[in-house]
């Protein structure tokens, strides 16, 4: 594959390992839990026995692999800022109304997803974001939507050796610049997906022109001493993530130990994984997932068929070698930034002033309900937003 020259990319699972999912679907063996249990001791039994049964009777692969190949898919060969190696790098690209008709055509927005996400994450918005005239809305508004795997996701394979958010920011730069052309460029992201930006913006502020963030992402440069307020919020974040980050703990120590499990089996994986999208919205012990079934297998499935559980995990131990979670003093991201931020997350939403210490902020507003996967769970809200912020910005 040559550098820097994407090639077309059809996406076709096997007829074979769609069989073999579904044999091992049907032999799953499910854990124990105790009586009185809904969701406070992690993926509820009851609900994981007809969510893996749906899994292997009801859910429709080809539907969703559909939904991919509608939109063009690419896969690119980058350089690895650490060794120069090759990274193969899949994303998605919907150029956006108005493209070459002579005007100045839709903006290029960049989105990036996180773990436990994919591509899927952006499935239900990509459409509204770059033909927002189909539903209502202005064509003035339109995007030509970018929306790539992380390295070690979905298509974004093989990855040779963990890689850090900063190391794939310069991917994602190099994809932008090089590969697609684009000098300037919006971004939008959330979870790794807004360190990952965040670094684009501190790193490569000549090409990003604004950013549009829904996670408390970089930790600022502490130049100053915490107020009463920051305090209050650190302790409240501390507690939050007491409950809630077991699995950092391990996909940033032994990342390989947990990856023999989701390797090897599809009810492992989805338990793991189902987890997090009860968890990270803040569903109460006794509700269910704020999500349809479909929705969350879509991805949980990406994951199976690609092979990459494990691989997926390797940012957080790269994360934890590189520091990459915090600006150092001097540091500073400046291209202006928006943030819509849902009240349920591993962080918090911050109190004033937090956010300014490391980020040009232009915009900020908490979302009244809702937690991590905001595009998915709350569409309408986001693509309202992220419209809103980056209406008249110019590149």
């Amino acid at each position: 594959m040559t550098p820097f020259k994407p090639e077309a990319y059809h996406i076709h699972i096997p007829e074979a390992a769609l069989a073999d999912l579904k044999q091992r679907l049907a032999h799953s063996r499910l854990p124990r839990q105790p009586d009185d249990a809904a969701w406070q001791y992690g993926s509820n039994r009851a609900y994981m026995a007809r969510l893996l049964a749906h899994w292997r009777d009801g859910f429709d692969w080809r539907h969703w692999e559909a939904r991919l190949n509608g939109l063009l898919n690419y896969r690119v060969a980058l350089p690895r800022p650490d060794d120069g190696s090759h990274q193969i790098v899949h994303f998605l690209i919907e150029p956006g109304s108005g493209a070459g008709d002579g005007g100045p055509g839709p903006r290029p927005l960049l989105l990036t997803h996180g773990w436990p996400g994919s591509v899927f994450e952006f499935i239900d918005v990509i459409e509204r974001l770059a033909h927002p005239e189909r539903f209502g809305g202005d064509v003035a508004d339109a995007f030509t939507v970018i929306c790539p795997s992380l390295p070690g996701y979905g298509f974004s394979m093989p990855l040779h050796k963990p890689i850090s958010p900063r190391q794939v920011a310069a991917l994602w730069h190099d994809l932008m610049v090089q590969a697609l052309g684009f000098k300037r460029f919006f971004v939008q992201a959330g979870d790794w997906g807004s360190i990952v930006s965040s670094w684009l913006g501190a790193d490569f502020p000549q090409a990003v022109a604004a950013l549009h963030l829904n996670m408390v992402p970089l930790r600022p440069p502490l130049t100053t001493p915490l107020n009463d307020a920051e305090k209050a919020w650190a302790a409240k974040a501390k507690q939050r993530q007491s409950s809630e980050s077991g699995y950092y703990a391990i996909q940033s120590t032994k990342p390989t130990t947990l990856g023999y499990g989701l390797s090897d089996s599809p009810a492992g994986l989805a338990g793991w994984i189902v987890e997090k999208f009860h968890g990270f919205p803040g569903g109460p012990a006794d509700k269910e997932p704020p999500f349809a079934m479909d929705d969350m297998l879509a991805t949980i499935a990406l994951y199976w068929f690609t092979d990459t559980a494990a691989t997926a995990t390797w940012m957080y131990w790269a994360t934890k070698q590189s520091g990459d979670l915090a600006l150092q003093p001097g540091q500073f991201v400046t291209p202006p930034t928006g943030f819509l931020l849902p009240p349920w997350d591993l962080v918090p939403p911050s109190p004033p002033g937090w956010l300014e210490r490391g980020y040009n902020v232009v915009q900020h507003r908490v979302l009244a309900r809702g937690g991590h996967f905001v595009a998915m769970e709350q569409p309408d809200e986001f693509v309202q937003d992220v419209t809103q912020f980056f209406r008249g910005r110019s590149l």
